[in-house]
C-alpha cells in the first residue's frame, strides 16, 4: 500500500471522514464537478441501467449518484453513508427508498438483495479495499453488477492533493486520504469473487479545463476511473 504522506504537497490539517464531510456538506454540491464521476457513468456500456431492479448506493453522500441513477431508469435505490448531514441532504432529494447511516464495509443491508452495488468517489477514504469489495459481493444477488468510480491514484500522486474542502473560516481542510493503485482495486475485486467486465479512465480534457482552467498543466492526466464488475456465481 502506498502512503499518501509521501506525495502530500499541501500539508493541510486533516480530519476524519465523518467530521470532514459533516463540515463540507453545505458546499459539497458546488465543489464536486460532474466531470469527475457522472461523466464516467454516462460513458459506461454496462450495466443497462433501466434493467436494474434494486440498487445499493454505498457512500451515497448528498444523493448525487442516486439522482443520476433515477434519471437513468433505476427505480429502487437504498443509500448508505457515514455522515448524518450528508444523509439529510440526500433525504431532502427524495431519490432513495431507504437511507442508512453505516459504514460501506458493514452496511447492515440484506444479503443478495441488489442487482447493482455502486460507489462513487469513496475509495480514497478506505484504508483497505478488500472489506468494501467483500461487502459489495455479499449485497449482490446472482448476476449482480458492482460499479466503482475511484479517484485515480495517478492524480493523487502527481498533484500531491488530498480530498479537501474549504471550511467556514476559509481554511482548506483535508479528509483522510489513501492512495490505492488500480491493481489494488483489481486484486481486491477478484479475491472477493467479482469478474471485471469494463474499465474506463477519465482524463483532464477540454471538459475538465472548462471548469478547472488552472489544471492546464495536467492536461491528459487521468483523474478518475470507473470499474464495472459482474457476479457470476
Amino acid at each position: 500500500m502506498v502512503d499518501f504522506s509521501e506525495f502530500d504537497t499541501r500539508g493541510y490539517r486533516t480530519v476524519d471522514v465523518t467530521t470532514g464531510y459533516g463540515q463540507w456538506v453545505g458546499s459539497y454540491e458546488q465543489t464536486v464537478e460532474d466531470v469527475m464521476d457522472i461523466a464516467l457513468l454516462d460513458d459506461l456500456a454496462e450495466p443497462r441501467w433501466s434493467a436494474v431492479a434494486r440498487a445499493a448506493d454505498l457512500g451515497c453522500g448528498t444523493g448525487r449518484t442516486g439522482a443520476w441513477l433515477r434519471r437513468n431508469g433505476v427505480t429502487a435505490i437504498d443509500g448508505v453513508d457515514l455522515t448524518p448531514g450528508m444523509l439529510a441532504v440526500a433525504r431532502s432529494r427524495g431519490v432513495h427508498d431507504r437511507l442508512v447511516e453505516a459504514d460501506v464495509c458493514a452496511t447492515g443491508l440484506d444479503a443478495g438483495a441488489y442487482d447493482l452495488v455502486i460507489a462513487s468517489l469513496i475509495d480514497e477514504h478506505l484504508p483497505d479495499l478488500r472489506p468494501f469489495y467483500d461487502e459489495a459481493w455479499r449485497l449482490g444477488g446472482p448476476g449482480a453488477t458492482c460499479v466503482v468510480v475511484a479517484f485515480h491514484p495517478h492524480f493523487i500522486m502527481a498533484t500531491g492533493m488530498p480530498t479537501h474542502f474549504t471550511d467556514a473560516s476559509g481554511e482548506p481542510v483535508a479528509i483522510t486520504t489513501h492512495v490505492h493503485l488500480l491493481s489494488e482495486h483489481i486484486m481486491a475485486g477478484l479475491r472477493a469473487g467479482w469478474t471485471l467486465v469494463e474499465m474506463r479512465e477519465g482524463v483532464v480534457d477540454e471538459g475538465w479545463l472548462a471548469v478547472k482552467p488552472k489544471w492546464e498543466r495536467f492536461r491528459h492526466h487521468p483523474v478518475s476511473a470507473a470499474l464495472v464488475w459482474r457476479k457470476h456465481s
